[in-house]
């Protein structure tokens, strides 16, 4: 029974497993997506996380700290100088998983892991939207009420008027 064991080992030793996830996390920070299976994903967004948070206060204790798992100083550069601003207002969450499918040569199922501030396809309806209220009547719907009402006052008042027969008017011309 596996109770109370969190982590996934991933059929390795302890250090072949830290190893791969901070190369792994170094890619990710490098590149903003990858593609792996879904287990090694799984177990990297509970290994990146955590660091992207602590890259959001820079300071040299979170830097000697990311640094001592991720093994590698452009990364740890990158993931402080890139990375963090645009997470900076993010509560958490910082990478997606997409499943892929199953790999044609052993079947294993794959996913694609990304930073989720990083992709542009996703984040196209982060443009502020106007705030629209449901109480009374708006600008625009008095000014089609106006419109509305002289039109309609133009019509009434063509209607007022004497109403002068074409024929008559056609007879006394020739």
């Amino acid at each position: 029974m596996r109770h109370g064991k969190k982590i996934n080992h991933l059929g390795r030793k302890t250090a072949h497993r830290k190893s791969m996830l901070a190369n792994m996390a170094c890619s990710l920070i490098e590149h903003k997506r990858i593609n792996t299976t879904v287990a090694k994903a799984k177990a990297l967004k509970q290994f990146v996380e955590p660091m992207i948070t602590k890259s959001k206060e820079d300071t040299t204790h979170n830097r000697r700290i990311v640094y001592a798992r991720l093994r590698q100083k452009e990364a740890v550069a990158e993931l402080f100088r890139d990375v963090a601003p645009k997470v900076g207002d993010r509560p958490g969450g910082y990478t997606r998983i997409i499943r892929l499918g199953n790999r044609l040569g052993d079947n294993a199922d794959m996913a694609m892991i990304e930073l989720v501030d990083f992709n542009e396809i996703y984040n196209v309806d982060k443009q502020p939207k106007k705030k629209t209220t449901r109480r009374g009547r708006s600008k625009k719907s008095d000014a089609t009420d106006a419109t509305v009402a002289t039109a309609a006052a133009g019509t009434a008042a063509a209607a007022a008027a004497p109403v002068v027969d074409k024929k008559a008017t056609n007879e006394e011309e020739e």
